[in-house]
């Protein structure tokens, strides 16, 4: 008699064998993405460390230039450039120096020195009248800019306290060919207003901070101004040590104190000055970003594997249980029971046993026979049906597993187009600022703005418009808020967004809306975005002018419809099928977010966004959304009913 096998051999091998191949390289690729991902947030945080440094290093030069560009307009008047030095001249000239004085609160001190290098005029903030000539004719100022055209150099702390700059500047006489100079213009220039700048960039609020230091580590700038009101104020050693010994132009990495503490470092030179803008923020910080993403992985991972495990035991138990049944057949027929045979299928290890009792049964069950070739094609077709589930299993794991990808690429991008969209924001309000500013200071006296002055600051307007709105496309299209939805008349949300538009005087507005004026539950904020986006692009493709059509209706089955139309070109039938996918675009400006911002608020307000368009005719959007109340998704019978309408 042969000795029966011990029960559930086969399923612990089967288990075994499809966890180690299933968990063992999903663990595998697990560290390695961990460690992918956050060495490349790593670097992508040393390339914004390093791009901050680099901005400020063309900031603070910019500051220097503006400051050399006064002297240099004062230098050519009249009134500077008359070698007569008369009461009237001086008078005109002593005008002149106060007016810069009240105009530039930084400009602490400027002299008019004459050839011999003596002071002819000074104007200072804490001079009194009767204040001392000096003559700087052996000093370094006065020598180079009559050598080389100007002088910038000469850090030093004024009364102790500010940092200051010594620019000057050559006085020429125009009159002479070449013009030879009649004397320097000589002014010391706060740096506090690069604390100032660097105070807005980097609040004490926030981890970050940055400085501007000289080659021999005079601390210029620094992003907390207390700290330069020392009078030595300095780096920390190590910072310097790290800095100030650097040959590239730029570069950035991680810089360990004293405490323990690390920092994550960038530099960039300041050219033609020899300085160095410094930013650093906590590593743990600067980091940050990269840990969430590390701490996500592992939650997601976490979380499938006992879902593999539990998928393990059921296609375990699903594969043996017929291993099982036939055994349990086998018994029966040797134990001579032929009726109420459970169904059997046939698989490989075991059957192999079984299969043996079979042949030496075969004398005594001929009469079987025709039933044994029966249930053999049975199992055929059993393992054939097993073949197909298997596979649609398989392409059911691949599509949750491609979905997963995409929600965490999603996620990851969000996250970066955060912290780029607060970090782009913040240069483009300080220019805004600026350009009020200037504008303000323009027409202080009440004189009317230059005509080609104000076309460009209109033109700086605009572009930061155009940036902010980028900026907003990205962050739409990024960011997963939950719905706030409220209930909204459909035709008065409609004409709201419509009184606001800036439409071109060309474009031909025709309404159509539905006099049972809907209501749906929808969250105004996305809507209105994505109503925004597809007018905007009617009217884009309209330049000469048209018809843009607004209408509504309630379809059968509880669905209100939306159609947003234009006369304009249409759309070519290579371009419709890309036009709802992210960064697709055909305008030479724009992000291509606009239409998949339209697709996405629509799918999250469980409906759906159809085009119909006809070359030389024009384009018709239809949005289908629910009716207040409604949650089913729109049929595609009545969807194409419509479109047929």
């Amino acid at each position: 008699m042969l000795k029966p096998n011990k029960q559930g051999k086969l399923a612990h091998t089967f288990l075994g064998a499809f966890l180690a191949v299933s968990l063992v390289p999903m663990l595998v690729a697990a560290y390695y993405l961990v460690n992918i991902s956050q060495e490349s947030l790593k670097q992508e945080s040393q390339r914004i460390q390093e791009s901050l440094a680099v901005g400020f290093a063309d900031t603070v030069w910019n500051y220097i230039t503006e400051y050399k560009n006064i002297l240099l307009e004062l230098s050519h008047l009249e009134e500077f450039t008359n070698s007569s030095l008369d009461s009237g001249t001086v008078d005109r000239q002593n005008q002149y120096l106060n007016r810069i004085m009240q105009l530039q609160a930084a400009i602490m001190e400027v002299s008019v020195l004459d050839l011999s290098g003596q002071e002819v005029l000074r104007k200072g903030r804490f001079l009194g009248p009767e204040a001392p000539k000096r003559n700087f004719f052996n000093d370094p100022p006065f020598q180079v800019t009559l050598q080389k055209g100007e002088y910038i150099g000469g850090l030093e702390r004024f009364q102790g306290l500010y940092p200051t700059l010594t620019l000057a500047v050559p006085i020429l006489d125009p009159r002479s060919q070449p013009s030879k100079p009649v004397g320097v213009l000589m002014a010391k220039v706060s740096m506090n207003g690069l604390s100032q700048i660097l105070a807005q960039e980097f609040p004490e609020s926030g981890a970050a901070e940055a400085a501007v230091v000289s080659p021999d580590g005079f601390l210029i700038a620094h992003s907390r101004p207390r700290f330069i009101f020392r009078p030595e104020a300095k780096l920390p050693k190590e910072i310097t040590d790290v800095i100030l010994t650097q040959t590239a132009e730029k570069g950035s990495g991680e810089i360990p104190l004293p405490d323990g503490k690390e920092l994550l470092g960038a530099y960039a030179a300041v050219r033609d000055l020899g300085w160095v803008v410094y930013v650093a923020e906590p590593l743990e910080s600067a980091y940050e970003a990269a840990e969430q993403v590390k701490h996500k992985i592992y939650w997601v991972f976490g979380g499938i594997i006992p879902i593999v495990l539990l998928l393990s035991l059921a296609i375990t138990e699903y594969v043996t249980h017929p291993i099982r049944v036939l055994r349990e057949a086998a018994d029966k027929l040797g134990r001579g029971e032929f009726d109420d045979l459970p169904d059997i299928a046939l698989t490989n290890d075991e059957i192999g046993d079984l299969a043996q009792t079979f042949v030496r049964m075969a004398e005594s069950l001929k009469d079987k026979t025709g039933e044994l070739v029966h249930a053999k094609e049975e199992l055929e077709k059993f393992n054939k049906f097993l073949e197909r589930r298997v596979e649609a299993r398989t392409r059911e794991l691949k599509a949750a597993q491609d979905e997963l990808i995409n929600k965490e690429r999603l996620a990851a991008i969000g996250q970066m187009a955060s912290v780029v969209g607060h970090e782009i924001r913040n240069p483009l309000a300080v220019i805004s600022n600026s350009t009020y500013f200037i504008k303000t200071k323009l027409s202080a006296d009440g004189a009317a703005l230059d005509p080609k002055l104000a076309k460009h600051l209109s033109y700086i307007e605009s572009e930061i418009r155009q940036a902010n709105s980028i900026i907003d496309e990205i962050l739409t299209f990024s960011r997963m808020r939950p719905l706030k939805p409220v209930l909204v008349n459909t035709n008065h949300f409609l004409e709201e967004i419509l009184a606001v538009h800036p439409f071109p005087s060309n474009i031909q507005i025709v309404r159509e809306l539905d006099s049972r004026n809907p209501i749906v539950n929808i969250d105004p904020e996305e809507m209105r975005q994505a109503i925004r986006n597809l007018i905007g692009n009617a009217v884009e493709v309209m330049p000469g002018g048209g018809t843009l059509r607004i209408a509504t209706g309630i379809l059968d089955g509880g669905w209100v419809r939306i159609d947003i139309a234009d006369t304009g070109p249409g759309i070519p039938p290579e371009v419709l099928e890309k036009i709802f996918n992210p960064f697709f675009t055909t305008k030479a400006r724009g992000t291509g977010l606009g239409l998949a911002v339209v697709r996405k608020v629509v799918d999250r307000h469980q409906g759906k966004v159809d085009v119909e368009t006809a070359l030389g005719k024009g384009t018709i959007f239809k949005i289908f959304i629910p009716l207040a109340s409604k949650s089913a998704s729109p049929s595609s019978a009545k969807v194409q009913a419509e479109k047929k309408r």
